[in-house]
């Protein structure tokens, strides 16, 4: 599967700008934005019914696996917790955060390979309109967006909530 720089830019910019989501897990505040649901999106991006409806039903198909996946790093890090709290050895607790980490890897793939097939729904113009409107988004959410928009100055930058008064 060869995706273009432009595609992978935009896959990048949804997956970062969830990390900090991610890393919570699901169960701990953090919502998937439903952004192909939003009239404000649907209407800046062109987004047509059929679109909506094939990145919902991506969206619904992959939900379940998603949420096993999630299910199954909870279970792990709660493990890893116990292990931590009764003084476990450390091979031992070796193998419950290479299960941990293998397992967050599993959700984080599932996640990405979910946007990925989001994305390509999308029109080229409709997924350099996206980046735009994502980014201000996350900014109206309080996150920095992941990448600068097009010509604008600076290098690449990770998703987390803004400092006050910036």
């Amino acid at each position: 599967m060869k995706l273009s720089l432009r595609l992978r830019a935009l896959v990048a910019v949804l997956i970062l700008s969830a990390a900090p989501a991610l890393a919570q897990g699901p169960n701990q505040g953090a919502r998937p934005f439903p952004w192909w649901k939003s009239d404000a999106f649907k209407k800046d991006l062109g987004l047509t019914t059929e679109q909506s409806a094939r990145i919902d039903r991506i969206w619904e198909t992959t939900r379940p696996e998603l949420r096993q996946a999630w299910d199954e790093l909870s279970n792990y890090e709660a493990k890893l917790s116990r292990l931590i709290q009764n003084d476990a050895d450390e091979a031992t607790l070796t193998r419950m955060i290479d299960r941990v980490e293998t397992s967050r890897a599993t959700a984080n793939k599932t996640r990405s390979l979910m946007l990925v097939q989001m994305v390509k729904v999308l029109t080229p113009d409709q997924r350099a309109r996206f980046g735009a409107l994502h980014d201000k988004w996350a900014r109206e959410q309080g996150l920095t967006p992941v990448l600068p928009l097009p010509g604008s100055p600076g290098p690449p930058r990770t998703a987390r909530p803004q400092e006050p008064g910036r």
